[in-house]
């Protein structure tokens, strides 16, 4: 007769996605980092929830890795754009400088 063997004994480990920011190319969960995206129209938006249609890159919450996105044309090339309207250009650094104020503190991190 021929043994059965189990793999494993008990439930398997949820999977955590991770996701690497575009500018310091650190590697953390996908909620640790934040999500920009580009709609059908080419524009760029922040996607909170992670969810939205459109091609996507991840930033960390640091606004140094914003800028450096935004001053070397990193955005552009991951999110496959020629050009950045100056208008998204100007809300994602806004929203670059509100993560000073905010400093939100991530799981795992110690504040």
């Amino acid at each position: 007769m021929a043994e059965t063997s189990q793999k494993g004994s008990g439930p398997r480990p949820k999977h955590i996605p991770q996701r690497t920011c575009i500018a310091c190319r650190r590697t953390d969960t996908k909620r640790g980092l934040i999500r920009v995206v580009r709609d059908a129209e080419g524009r760029l938006t922040v996607d909170p929830t992670g969810r939205q249609n459109g091609r996507g890159a991840y930033l960390c919450h640091n606004p140094a890795c914003w800028d450096a996105a935004l001053k070397r044309r990193a955005l552009e090339r991951a999110l496959r754009i020629t050009t950045m309207h100056p208008e998204d250009r100007v809300a994602l650094a806004d929203y670059a400088q509100g993560l000073l104020s905010d400093d939100p503190v991530r799981p795992g991190q110690v504040s």
